[in-house]
């Protein structure tokens, strides 16, 4: 079963445009847009389990430039 979240992320200040596009292109990644409000980007993403899903965002979400916070919010599915 797949798992899936939304990874809500704060840039520095005009970035967000930037890291929106190097994320979209991460493995695992299935949307990345640039917002307003008080996160900066939002994303989401999949992986074959909560431990791979976590791994992608320590390892390659936050890795990306531009980058100052992440937040990660699994879907849940009742």
């Amino acid at each position: 079963m797949v798992v899936q979240a939304y990874i809500l992320i704060q840039t520095e200040v005009g970035k967000a445009a930037d890291v929106a596009r190097a994320v979209a292109e991460l493995k695992g990644v299935t949307l990345a847009e640039d917002v307003t409000g008080p996160y900066d980007v939002i994303v989401r993403a999949e992986g074959a389990n909560v431990d791979e899903l976590g791994q992608m965002v320590v390892s390659k979400v936050q890795a990306v430039p531009g980058i100052t916070r992440t937040l990660t919010c699994p879907v849940v599915r009742f």
